[in-house]
Order: C-alpha cells, then structure tokens, then sequence
C-alpha cells in the first residue's frame, strides 16, 4: 500500500513547516527528495531554506503562510552583507522554488519570494580570452602554417571568423 511516511519519523522539520500542519511536512520533504535530483543543489537549498525559515521564527513569523516579501526580502538583504552576490542569489532562488513548491500543492496561497529582486551580479570577464588583432593574426598565421597544404588563409580566416 502506499502510505505517506508519517512526519513524526520523518526527519526533523523546521518549526514553520510543523506549525502549518502534516501537508506541509509532506510537501516540505518532497521538495528536497523528488523535485532537486542533484546532491550538492539539494544539500545548498536545504541549508538556504534552514537558514530562512529559523530567521523567520526568529522574527516572530508563525506558520508558512504568514512569510510575506517583506520577510524574503529583509533576509535577502542581510545576506548580501554577508555573502557574494552569487551566493545569495542562489539563496533567493533556493527560497523561490521552495515556495513554488508549496503553492503548487496549496500549502500556501502565493509565493512571497516571486516578488523579490535578487542582488546585481556581471561578470566582466571570463575564461574565455579576448584577443588582441596582432594575436588573433598569429594564431591564423600558425593555423596557417600547420595547414598550408591543405587550405588556404582566406579559408582558415573564414572558419574562425
């Protein structure tokens, strides 16, 4: 028979998920199971929604519902002091699924982090290098040289550019 694992061995929830109920517990679990195949995701949306939640509680939010984007976005901000803008990022889109999750199986009503903007991060480089023209026409010009008899510079210039 299938049952559902009762959240009383279930491993340990955080405060809000128990305090919203048993299908909350439920849902909470399936999302760090069957919805994150990948290890290291699933371990850092874990700690993220740890994180959230506890902070929460600590601000006196009772229940799951009761997070609003104020609440997503206090935290946002306070882990930007903290950490890189990459890895809040990841945070914020950790909370974001997670209460996705939840609204698609009516856990709560909306998600209070849809709303909420993440920190700016560019990259202004890469590992990609960018070339100077005089190194761009060395490479050809070694290209070339490897493959004189097969085609011409024209033709290798073609293929790269």
């Amino acid at each position: 028979m299938n049952k559902l694992i009762p959240i009383s061995t279930a491993p340990v929830l955080p405060a809000l998920v128990t305090s919203t109920g048993d299908r909350a517990g439920v849902r909470f679990l399936e999302f760090f199971t069957a919805q994150i195949r990948n290890p290291h995701t699933r371990r850092a949306y874990a700690r993220a929604a740890a994180e959230f939640l506890a902070w929460c509680e600590s601000r006196g939010v009772a229940s799951l519902p009761q997070v609003q984007p104020l609440h997503v976005a206090a935290w946002i901000e306070l882990a930007g002091r903290e950490s890189s803008a990459p890895t809040v990022k990841q945070k914020l889109a950790a909370i974001r699924h997670l209460f996705d999750w939840l609204v698609t199986g009516q856990v709560v009503p909306l998600n209070p982090a849809a709303s909420v903007r993440g920190p700016r991060h560019v990259v202004r480089t890469g590992k990609t290098p960018v070339l100077e023209p005089a190194e761009a026409r060395r490479l050809l010009d070694s290209i070339y040289d490897r493959r004189r008899d097969e085609m011409s510079l024209d033709e290798v210039e073609r293929i790269l550019i």
